[in-house]
């Protein structure tokens, strides 16, 4: 049989065979030729197709040099070669073969520039040179440059590459230009293949020079901006000889006489590559003889040297290009140098600032007269002040813009100020009224490097008053008013400095001490200094629960503070607080008072504004916020020691409160803080953050080292709290009916009655449950947040209990909870469990040894995991445990022996103990647990050793003795 073979473009073998003239049917053929060939499944996966008169067989890409380099044919089959471009092709596949697995090919030109990715065989192999190419060329239908078979050799060493993804990575690594889609009209169109291979880095250069595009500047010897091509000898790149060139590619000029040739060869492929990039570059017909002018030299600095670059081109720009061309102008508005200084008002974050405009560009510092003047001239280079100076009008208009956006004879708002100061590596961008700072979206945030920069360059006066403002320590610390009935701590009277220097500005401060260091009299001592400064008073709003706890601490630090109380039925009309708060230096008043009279207390500029738990605004959406936030005065105070709880929004909410739009609007603060912070960890947004919100938050605590040398071992605080209206009309009722048996029973019965009584009394201000005897919500039900918070608001010491737990937990801290009654310990411990998510301990009498030594060992391993809340009952737990794990006491309830007391609070401080006790006493106000204290505070008319060894002497008071103890003080 004789076989015939031709190549198509693709590189793919259509073969067929003849015996005795005729054609072989194709199944036949193919059964023939292929019945050992593996990779085609032994020829069954090949193509059959119809050409004419002949059946013949499809060999694809792939397969034809391995298939002929090798055929493997039956034994049995006599063949020849039935013409002579078959007969090369079994000569040329084992040579071309052998070249693609060696590695001996190159990346073919004439196929990357009609955009295709082709191998071809080294032509000067030695091993090709006695091929027959003039039969091998009869191969190829279109008898184009043996591509039929190049396309084969491609497919050979694709095949090689593609199995090994590796080498696949390797080639587009070290050869990334082969993969890239040639440009229409490219330059690299006029390079020679032994150039293009080179410039692909597939081949040395062998020259010994690399031709290079020079940009000279003007000079003193001339001055015009001029292009010239050099070439730049490789073994020393500090002699660059220039040549000229014509548009034919005729080069001359004086060089090394072995660069000759390779000048010779190269030089027409250069001028047509520099004519594709730079058309204009030619006159008279030579390249680069005209000089260029200011737009020229812009235009080929910015754009065409960049081209060239990506044509392999070395080109040579002036030493301080790229320095200058990367420094953008900044605008910088120069505050004043008297702005807040002696003698000048400053009065909150609104108040307008004076200032210059100030302009850099490079080095070069501008007036805005001398900016108007470059402005004007429309240049792009310019030498000024013996350097050149890069201006892009496009960026210097909005410049022009951005300045005459801000109206200058207003000034900039002092919180613009200090956030252009605060913010100076983000440099925000100045938008609407007076400059206001704005990044409220990412659709302001389009084309960000491309906007102006505006800086801002403070005074002495201000950059003090920011230094002061984050370090407090450097104030000097204000003398102590005279009413104040307290020894201020260092720290506090750093605290109380702070404010009022804030209130000196009208700026707004958020004391974020930790629980127990003492915000209350910080304040208080604020108060006192700045009473007589305003016709009206101070408004301190805090929550229902420490209303009571205000009014007492203020009669005890400050007694000659005029204090009202805003609260309840007996509050004021709009027409009357007007009236009353003349002769007032603060009106207290709780959340939910504030939102229902806002009205009311909207008509008032009030001297101060304090928010005492100010996390009570935190969702800036709710009612009761916005009501808050619409009030007036001159001077905000936000106390809180969780400002954030749970999600930024709340910092938000707070600042929005002190200084209204200093950290923009909530979306944008979202946008901008929240969703990078929270969602990415964004390390950069967290410090822009931090900076803006220091200034204006004093925040210490309990472990600082100055702070904890400072604070004594142990410090008791009493808590006072009102009755919600249920426990009221409660403890009125069993009051009532109490003094009605009196005047029926008369000795044991009577002091039975009367111990009964004042254990309900006492239970009732714990939690009305206790009296009247209902069934207690299971866990299951409390999980619900609605049936827990109803169940919580009913008892108005739970409610301020729970907040107290939260903010301590959160501080990492423990704490014991005693009380004296069994189903008030386990209400409390079913409460906290499911409101903090957390293990809490309880243990009372009835708990069994073996658990008892287990949960006293749990809760002192300190394991961050374990448990950090204790309930115990005060009988069961008062005496014998070592709890030094906990920092925290809580007395829910007061018992009579301040022994009794001492001894329970003694389970956390004792030795072991490494950090500072806090203990606080829970007293509801107006009833018997707050007489009873007076009694023991003040020992009047009774003997210590009487009240404090039991409650026995109660039951020997007469009948008045008894309504005035147990009866309930109305003015609370």
């Amino acid at each position: 049989m004789s076989i015939h073979a031709v190549i198509t473009d693709a590189g793919d073998a259509l073969l067929w065979g003849l015996k005795d003239g005729r054609t072989v049917s194709g199944d036949t053929f193919r059964k023939l030729m292929f019945a050992w060939h593996e990779p085609s499944c032994y020829g069954t996966t090949l193509e059959l197709q119809q050409a004419g008169e002949f059946d013949v067989t499809v060999l694809p890409s792939e397969m034809v040099l391995p298939f002929f380099a090798e055929p493997n044919l039956m034994g049995v089959l006599r063949w020849e070669s039935g013409d002579e471009g078959t007969k090369g092709l079994f000569e040329a596949a084992p040579l071309l073969y052998r070249e693609a697995q060696a590695g001996r090919y190159m990346p073919s030109y004439s196929a990357y520039r009609n955009g295709k990715l082709q191998w071809t065989w080294e032509a000067d192999s030695d091993d090709l040179q006695q091929l027959n190419w003039e039969a091998l060329t009869s191969l190829d239908i279109s008898g184009d440059n043996l591509s039929g078979l190049r396309s084969a050799f491609t497919a050979a060493v694709s095949m090689k590459h593609y199995a090994n993804e590796a080498a696949v990575s390797d080639l587009r690594r070290e050869y990334p230009a082969l993969f890239e889609r040639p440009r229409q009209a490219d330059s690299a169109m006029a390079l020679t293949e032994e150039e293009w291979l080179v410039s692909l880095g597939w081949k040395p250069d062998l020259a010994p020079f690399r031709p290079a595009l020079q940009l000279l500047e003007p000079d003193e010897e001339q001055d015009e901006w001029r292009l010239r091509l050099v070439l730049q000898d490789k073994s020393d790149g500090s002699t660059l000889v220039p040549i000229r060139l014509t548009t034919d590619g005729h080069a001359s000029g004086v060089w090394m006489p072995d660069w000759s040739p390779f000048i010779r060869e190269r030089s027409p492929g250069w001028a047509t590559r520099l004519l594709t990039t730079l058309p204009d570059a030619s006159s008279r017909g030579e390249l680069f003889a005209a000089p260029l002018n200011d737009e020229a030299a812009w235009h080929f600095l910015t754009t065409d040297s960049r081209q060239l670059l990506l044509d392999g081109w070395e080109v040579m720009l002036p030493g301080w290009w790229e320095a200058a061309s990367k420094r953008k102008p900044r605008l910088r508005a120069q505050v004043t140098p008297d702005v807040g200084g002696k003698g000048q008002s400053l009065f909150g974050l609104n108040a307008l600032v004076d200032f210059d405009w100030r302009i850099a560009i490079g080095h070069a510092d501008l007036s805005e007269a001398e900016f108007a003047e470059l402005l004007s001239r429309k240049e792009r280079l310019i030498r000024f002040r013996g350097e050149w100076v890069v201006l892009d009008p496009a960026l210097l208009e909005k410049i022009r813009r951005l300045m005459a956006s801000v109206n200058q004879e207003e000034g900039l708002t002092l919180q613009d100020i200090f956030q252009l100061h605060l913010l100076s590596e983000s440099e925000p961008e100045i938008t609407g009224k007076n400059g206001r700072t704005s990044r409220e979206g990412a659709d302001d945030q389009k084309d960000e490097e491309d906007q102006p920069r505006l800086e801002v360059e403070l005074n002495a006066h201000l950059l003090a008053l920011l230094r002061q403002l984050g370090q407090p320590s450097e104030l000097t610390p204000l003398p102590v008013p005279d009413g104040l009935r307290a020894e201020l701590r260092g720290y506090q009277r750093e605290g109380f400095t702070w404010l009022s220097h804030l209130r000196t500005f009208g700026l707004g401060a958020c004391l974020a001490d930790d629980m127990g260091l003492g915000k209350t009299v910080q304040f208080i001592t604020y108060l006192l200094q700045h009473r007589a400064e305003d016709d009206f008073p101070a408004l301190l709003i805090c929550p229902t629960s420490v209303l009571g706890n205000w009014q007492k601490e203020l009669a005890r630090f400050a007694p000659e503070l005029r204090v009202k109380l805003h609260y309840g039925r007996g509050r004021l009309t709009q027409q009357e607080i007007a009236e009353a708060v003349e002769d007032t230096d603060v009106v207290i008043t709780s959340y939910t008072t504030a939102l229902l009279d806002q009205e009311v207390l909207q008509e008032i500029v009030w001297s101060s504004l304090c928010l005492d738990e100010a996390q009570n605004i935190k969702n800036a959406q709710n009612k009761q916020s916005v009501a808050i936030r619409s009030l007036q005065a001159k001077h905000r105070i936000a106390m809180t020691g969780t400002p954030i709880e749970n999600r930024l929004s709340e910092l938000w909410s707070i600042y929005d409160f002190l200084n209204p739009g200093y950290l923009g609007n909530q979306r944008g603060f979202q946008h901008r803080f929240a969703n990078p912070i929270e969602k990415h960890q964004d390390a950069e947004r967290t410090a822009q953050l931090q900076k803006l919100v220091k200034p204006f938050m004093l925040r210490r605590k309990k472990n600082d080292p100055a702070i904890q040398l400072d604070l004594p071992d142990k410090q008791e605080m009493k808590v006072y709290i009102h009755l919600t209206p249920e426990q009221g009309a409660l403890y009125e009722q069993s009051v009532k009916q109490l003094l009605e048996r009196m005047n029926t029973l008369e000795g044991i019965e009577r002091k039975g009655a009367i111990l009964a009584a004042l254990t309900q009394l006492k239970q009732l201000c714990d939690h009305p449950v206790l009296l009247t005897k209902e069934a207690v919500p299971s866990e299951t039900v409390l999980q619900f947040e609605e049936h827990r918070e109803t169940f919580v608001n009913r008892s108005a010491k739970l409610e301020r209990l729970l907040a107290m737990v939260d903010e301590l937990r959160d501080e990492g801290d423990s704490c014991l909870i005693f009380t004296q009654y069994v189903g008030m310990g386990q209400m409390l411990a079913d409460v906290l469990r499911v409101h903090r998510g957390e293990p809490v301990l309880y243990l009372n009498g009835s708990t069994p040894k073996n658990e008892r030594d287990k949960m006293i060992d749990t809760f002192q391993a300190r394991d961050v995991s374990g448990p950090g809340i204790f309930v115990l009952s005060l009988k069961a737990g008062g005496v014998g445990l070592n709890l030094t794990a906990a920092n925290h006491v809580f007395h829910f309830d007061r018992w009579w022996n301040p022994a009794v007391e001492n001894q329970a609070t003694d389970r956390a401080y004792r030795m072991g103990q490494k950090r500072n006790v806090q203990v606080h006493k829970f007293i509801s106000l107006g009833t018997l647990e707050e007489k009873i204290d007076e009694m023991l505070e003040s020992k009047m008319s009774l003997s210590e050793n009487v009240i404090s060894t039991s409650e026995g002497w109660i039951t020997e008071l007469s009948n008045d003795e008894l309504r005035d103890l147990f009866a309930l003080r109305q003015s609370w």
